[in-house]
């Protein structure tokens, strides 16, 4: 029988056939697809015609689409159900990929002909797109040692076989940390949780298999237990545990790999002729330097942990009225923090969630997309990859614009974090090819039949990752390599960041914020002391975040540290990181950095983003409102449609007319007073 992931597709939309497809099916396809991906590089290296764009830079352009297609079907798999097949098919996988990746870049032949038509570049009357392709297809062959000898060739294969391998590996343990670890609740343990909270304890339970409550590592339950468990012992075990993820001795400990990796990645950078490795992998991004990225954090970090001191000051004070003992410890300050948020806004977590319904969300997201860029969606009744997923074809004018897919919940087995990803993406070479977009996350799932509840946080994620998937969905260029998302690290947060803005606008909450029993909007008093406290709490978020990034470049920037344990203590002492607060992601479970690497050394792209964002949105208020059509139009023309198909400095300047300051980031976070 033909394997599904190989045969030709006759599912609509050309989706994957997730429901003919089985963990057996992997491996087999993999070798195929794999040797065939190969045969097609060695035919454009060893093609007898002259080298053209379309035969070589054309031909690199459709190469292994079998292996892509393949590959988005596992990986997403791997990520969102994890188990022991998958996870060893990954650890087999991974450097064999790694090996091939080497040999593309690698190969002699090939670099040739892509070279050659670098250097006669003037007089191959290329378009402006293709032009781009050009030349960031040989720089990219360049940075990935294309020109290096023979003895650095074969050192570089191996330190990328063994990132390949460490990375995988790196985040299997953080799955298993996150997947074992949960904390039984007794019914007395549960006074003074919400109502929301003690049925997602409930509804975790279940899921584990416990005869009661549970709090899990799952962000969207420990957060809200920090928040509102008046138990500072049961406080501790969980923050302590969530803190602890890849740091537990044993089998899933990550801290030496980290060593390991750090040190590659140094020598890596050496190979290729860069002191450091965030030399070299900030070349590349919008901020070009490291001193770039620390004039930025630094600009932000006085004023952030100001706030934070003097807010740690005051929830020292509730904590001693409480007659307990002091200092003021990380796993407290979710917990008086809340408190003080209730008492000064007279916002209650308990109050609010009711009015953010998952389903109600999706809507108000989907509205907003409709307002600004003439998207409708209509739900399909497709075979997915999981009962909890759902997905939707996107039109815009009658015309299909792509699919996308929604994958909420948190579930043993599924990765941590919320994130966006393209089973396929938009392009025009191959013929007219709509992409297929999704968003995952990691909500509290609700009791059967109950409604999903969101946190406010939740909300903004949901619109958050919907902003990366914009990106995608919009995208209009020609070539795969440069669509969609496929742009610099510390420019591809913009368009999902600007898109959390509209969950602010107050016509979207009043129209979308409705009570899940009720069906009543949201209070017009209550609306606005939800943003009346939009920046509440923002030196806590900043120094959190900060503390993360200055970790993660100062890892890169200069000799690899023997004990990045000590290295990471030294960098927050020579912050002055508040004793109360610690980094959003210690090292090791930093997967952002350490599993595949996408953001190592650019942890920071966030903020370097949101020093864009803030400007972007400005632009529409300006402009006469959150919905102004022709801000809109230009946002899609010159950021949402067009990929990396220009400079990101470029784009944004045809967007706004020029480059934002830090100003507006330091307003936007409530840092700064208002002019």
């Amino acid at each position: 029988m033909t394997n599904p992931l190989l045969a030709e597709r006759s599912t609509p939309f050309d989706l994957p056939d997730f429901a003919a497809v089985s963990d057996a099916d992997f491996a087999p396809a993999f070798d195929v697809a794999l040797d065939a991906a190969k045969a097609e590089i060695d035919a454009i290296a060893g093609c007898p015609e002259p080298a053209s764009f379309a035969n070589t830079i054309e031909a690199l352009e459709l190469a292994g689409k079998e292996l892509g297609d393949v590959l988005a079907v596992f990986y997403l798999l791997a990520a969102v159900d994890s188990n022991p097949e998958r996870q060893a098919l990954q650890r087999a996988f991974s450097p064999r990929l790694a090996e091939y990746s080497s040999d593309v870049s690698l190969n002699e032949a090939l670099f040739a002909r892509i070279d050659g038509l670098w250097t006669r570049r003037d007089a191959l009357d290329l378009t402006d797109e293709q032009a781009r392709v050009l030349y960031l297809t040989h720089r990219n062959f360049t940075r990935a040692g294309a020109a290096l000898d023979g003895i650095g060739r074969t050192r570089l294969r191996e330190i990328n076989t063994r990132l390949a391998e460490l990375g995988t590996a790196f985040g299997q343990n953080l799955l298993a940390d996150e997947r074992d670890w949960f904390m039984e609740l007794s019914e007395a343990d549960l006074e003074g949780l919400p109502a929301f909270l003690v049925d997602a304890a409930r509804a975790a339970g279940q899921e584990k298999g416990s005869d009661g409550p549970v709090v899990t590592l799952s962000r969207s339950l420990i957060v809200p237990f920090l928040q509102f468990s008046p138990r500072r012992d049961l406080r501790q075990t969980a923050y302590e545990a969530w803190g602890a993820r890849g740091a537990n001795g044993g089998a899933t400990d990550n801290r030496a790999m980290i060593a390991e990796m750090l040190a590659l990645r140094h020598e890596r950078a050496g190979l290729l002729g860069y002191d450091t490795f965030a030399a070299y992998k900030l070349e590349t991004e919008m901020a070009k330097t490291p001193d770039a990225v620390r004039d930025l954090l630094m600009a932000v970090w006085e004023p952030a942990r100001g706030r934070a001191q003097t807010d740690s000051a005051y929830l020292e004070r509730m904590l001693v009225a409480d007659g307990a003992i002091m200092p003021l410890e990380p796993w407290d300050w979710r917990y008086y923090a809340e408190r003080r948020r209730m008492a000064e806004h007279d916002l209650d977590e308990a109050e609010l969630k009711p009015f953010f319904q998952l389903d109600r969300m999706l809507e108000a997201v989907f509205d907003c997309a409709n307002r600004l860029f003439g998207l409708e969606f209509a739900a399909l009744d497709v075979p997915l990859h999981h009962p909890d997923a759902r997905a939707w074809d996107v039109t815009r004018d009658g015309q299909h614009i792509a699919v996308f897919i929604g994958d909420y919940f948190a579930r043993s087995g599924k990765r941590s974090g919320a994130w966006c990803s393209a089973l396929r993406s938009q392009q025009k070479l191959a013929g007219d090819i709509r992409p297929h977009v999704m968003n995952v996350c990691n909500f509290a799932k609700p009791a059967q039949g109950a409604p999903a509840l969101l946190s406010y946080d939740d909300a903004r994620t949901l619109f958050h990752e919907f902003g990366h998937a914009l990106h995608q969905m919009l995208s209009d260029v020609t070539y795969d390599s440069i669509s969609g998302t496929s742009v610099p690290r510390d420019f591809v947060e913009l368009p999902s960041q600007l898109y959390e803005h509209w969950l602010e606008v107050p016509e979207v909450l009043e129209r979308f914020a409705t009570h899940a029993e009720t069906g009543e909007p949201m209070p017009r008093d209550l609306l606005e002391r939800v943003l009346g406290a939009a920046t509440y709490d923002m030196g806590f978020q900043t120094v959190e975040f900060i503390a993360s990034a200055m970790v993660d470049l100062e890892f890169h920037d200069g000799p690899p540290p023997a004990d990045p344990m000590q290295k990471q203590a030294e960098v927050l002492e020579g912050m002055g990181m508040p004793a109360a607060i610690r980094m959003r992601h210690a090292t090791p479970h930093f997967a952002h950095v350490f599993s595949g690497g996408y953001y190592a050394s650019a942890y920071y792209s966030y903020m370097w983003s949101e020093v864009m964002d803030a400007d972007a949105f400005a632009a529409f208020l300006e402009a006469g409102g959150a919905f102004d059509a022709a801000t809109a139009a230009s946002l899609e023309q010159n950021i949402l449609s067009a990929g990396g198909s220009r400079d990101p400095e470029a784009l944004y300047t045809a967007f706004r007319g020029r480059l934002p300051g830090v100003e507006a980031l330091l307003k936007g976070r409530g840092l700064v007073e208002p002019a």
